[in-house]
């Protein structure tokens, strides 16, 4: 919400009147959860990368899922 306040500031008074709070905060959670889900893949991505190198670093393509799985868990926090 504050930041819908910041980026729409205090002239679109009207806006503010259509639109409560709460669905400014359930908007907010779906670009959230979106931005999670895009940097997740890209750590998915590096894993594909390796695995078709066919030179895998298993180790580090453990802490590479494991940063994916720990972003997307961020969503049920």
């Amino acid at each position: 919400t504050r930041m819908a306040r910041e980026a729409f500031g205090a002239e679109h008074e009207l806006f503010w009147m259509a639109y409560a709070d709460e669905a400014l905060e359930r908007f907010a959670a779906l670009v959230a959860a979106a931005e999670r889900e895009k940097c997740a893949k890209v750590c998915d991505a590096k894993v594909d990368a390796e695995y078709a190198t066919g030179k895998v670093d298993h180790n580090e393509m453990g802490w590479t899922q494991a940063c994916a799985i720990a972003i997307r868990d961020r969503g049920q926090q």
